[in-house]
């Protein structure tokens, strides 16, 4: 659901969805998902995820291009809890990472046709609880469109660079697993991916009412980390995510 970005607004929806049980699994879960996304006294706001994402630069009414800044905090509950394979399992649980940086960006309107917006930007974030001690730096562009006054479209491509810290706590193994040892060597670009946000309007006001969501991804993961066994062993390089539910803007 998309419209003028004029005065406050607030959109919610819940769903149901897969997603695999760790990053790197190839075992699937069912879990919640949904869509948060909102603009309250000029302050733009939408959850990513676990990502809470805000703008705080006020733009003029009109104008083509926009310029994104605001902190960005996400939970990291990766696997905080039981995973299903025995083999991962073994290695044990690991801390949910509590992150937060910032977004910097700039959007731009009328790109490929009239009503199309085209976003760059990029999100750092750093743990604070001590998790992995580390960072994760995420460049994206997305392509955002009404297809029609009642459906909205919003397709992204994303890559994610990790700090040392992050690839040791997920992705190394120490002797003595029934996985085999294995070492990352420190930072690197652990995945790239692709995503898909459709909505549709049940109503007759694109900005207000009940409506349907739909998400779909895919996630690839690359070089030294697609090669640790926890990955490659116990899960696969190829990760795939979907949740569809109902959404009420008002």
């Amino acid at each position: 659901m998309a419209g003028p970005r004029t005065g406050n607004q607030f959109t919610i929806g819940f769903g149901l969805g897969a997603a695999p049980d760790y990053e790197g699994s190839d075992d699937y879960r069912l879990q919640p998902g949904g869509v948060v996304q909102g603009r309250v006294s000029g302050i733009e706001f939408q959850m990513r995820g676990l990502n809470l994402y805000t703008d705080l630069v006020a733009d003029r009414p009109g104008s083509k291009v926009r310029f994104i800044l605001g902190p960005v905090i996400q939970v990291r509950p990766e696997r905080s809890d039981t995973v299903d394979d025995p083999r991962v399992a073994q290695l044990g649980r690991r801390k949910t990472a509590f992150e937060a940086g910032a977004n910097l960006g700039v959007s731009i309107r009328g790109v490929l046709i009239p009503p199309a917006s085209l976003t760059l930007d990029v999100t750092w974030l750093r743990d604070l609880a001590g998790a992995h001690n580390s960072y994760t730096l995420t460049p994206s562009v997305a392509l955002s469109s009404p297809l029609s006054q009642r459906s909205f479209v919003r397709l992204a491509v994303a890559a994610d660079h990790v700090g040392k810290g992050f690839a040791r706590t997920y992705f190394d193994i120490a002797p003595g697993n029934v996985l085999a040892p294995y070492s990352t060597n420190g930072r690197g670009w652990k995945s790239a991916s692709a995503s898909l946000l459709y909505t549709r309007d049940l109503g007759g006001d694109p900005r207000q009412g009940l409506g349907l969501f739909a998400i779909a991804s895919y996630k690839r993961m690359l070089g030294r980390f697609a090669d640790s066994p926890v990955v490659r062993d116990a899960g696969s390089a190829n990760q795939t995510f979907a949740v569809t539910g109902l959404l009420y803007a008002f």
